[in-house]
């Protein structure tokens, strides 16, 4: 029988090949255009919260608009587990993905039901309720002053000790963290699930009608993707050296919206990394311009919307086959050559 499956979903694609030898050589060639270390492993960050978040948007069709909650939940579980409990770097980063995940499974129990407008409120909602909590706890989340003092803990592998106090050592460790995550996640894409998925994504009560458990199915979406978003919180969190209630807001929570948007998220597994990247820099990079760099930022946001909803991976596809399908030039007969064109 003849393989009929999509050469992108091979285990690592070309895309996640150049992804990661880009990232794995920032140290090389960052300085040399006038950014600096901690701007990738910041962009990384973001872009694995973003890849995380897309499972829900880019992929089931699931608008969670307060996503950034969960991000926040990595971030303070790493810390308060860190402080208050071990300061072992798998201990807690292990419970900071198990933390929010826990939590993020209470609350698609009551959102999973919903569709459209109702889902995407329901999800405002229970952000404000941790963002809330996250502010007005002080004696466990120090309040709007944040969680301050969250160590670098040294990464144990049984032989050796590994200290990430530089931000070259972090980057580094979270590349390997990111690696994983990301052909966990493109591998689900591809699988049986995704495939459900992208049917709920299209078509929610056919779905439904063919056999499927819809509402199992937008339930594992929703915890899957807030695991990785605690994950990414306790990456930054570590970065950071904090953790602050303004990551759980509904601020940050549109932060990651508009990346996965602007990146094309929607039509492509890789709309998110592109968004990211394209966030971050345009942050710095407009930032050192003006201070008034996200009302730019937001007019540009509102101009790919209108002119080209499926963002920027969007305008990639649309061009490749006019490229690959440009006709190469005809070749001069002698008799053109000799006399001119007929």
């Amino acid at each position: 029988m003849t393989n009929t499956a999509p050469a992108r979903a091979g285990f690592v694609p070309a895309p996640m090949a150049i992804l990661w030898v880009a990232l794995l050589t920032t140290p090389l060639w960052l300085a040399q255009v006038g950014l600096y270390q901690y701007l990738a492993l910041e962009i990384m960050i973001w872009m694995l919260f973003a890849l995380g978040y897309n499972l829900l948007l880019g992929t089931t069709g699931l608008p969670s608009f307060g996503h950034g909650a969960y991000f926040g939940l990595g971030a303070y579980a790493f810390g308060l587990l860190q402080q208050r409990v071990s300061a072992n770097l798998w201990f807690d980063l292990a419970g900071a993905v198990l933390v929010t995940a826990a939590l993020a499974a209470l609350v698609a129990l009551f959102i999973s039901h919903r569709r459209g407008i109702y889902y995407a409120l329901l999800t405002i909602a229970f952000g404000q309720v941790f963002w809330f909590v996250a502010n007005k706890w002080h004696t466990v989340t120090g309040g709007e002053d944040g969680l301050l003092n969250i160590q670098r803990p040294l990464v144990s592998l049984g032989f050796a000790q590994v200290s990430l106090k530089s931000n070259e050592a972090l980057f580094y460790f979270c590349f390997v963290v990111f690696a994983l995550v990301v052909v966990a996640l493109w591998r689900l894409v591809h699988s049986p699930l995704g495939r459900i998925l992208a049917a709920i994504k299209q078509n929610e009560l056919r779905a439904a009608f063919v056999g499927h458990n819809v509402w199992l199915c937008k339930w594992l979406a929703f915890v899957i993707a807030s695991a990785v978003a605690g994950l990414a919180g306790a990456m930054f969190a570590m970065a950071q050296q904090s953790a602050y209630p303004n990551v759980m807001s509904l601020h940050s929570s549109g932060f990651v919206v508009m990346m996965v948007l602007i990146g094309g998220g929607l039509v492509s597994f890789w709309g998110p990394v592109i968004g990211a990247l394209f966030f971050i820099l345009a942050r710095d990079l407009l930032g050192a311009a003006t201070d008034t760099w996200l009302l730019w930022y937001g007019l540009l946001f509102v101009g790919m919307v209108l002119w080209k909803p499926e963002g920027i991976a969007g305008v990639w596809q649309a061009m490749r086959p006019k490229w690959r399908h440009r006709p190469a030039p005809v070749a001069a007969t002698k008799k053109e050559v000799a006399h001119g064109p007929v």
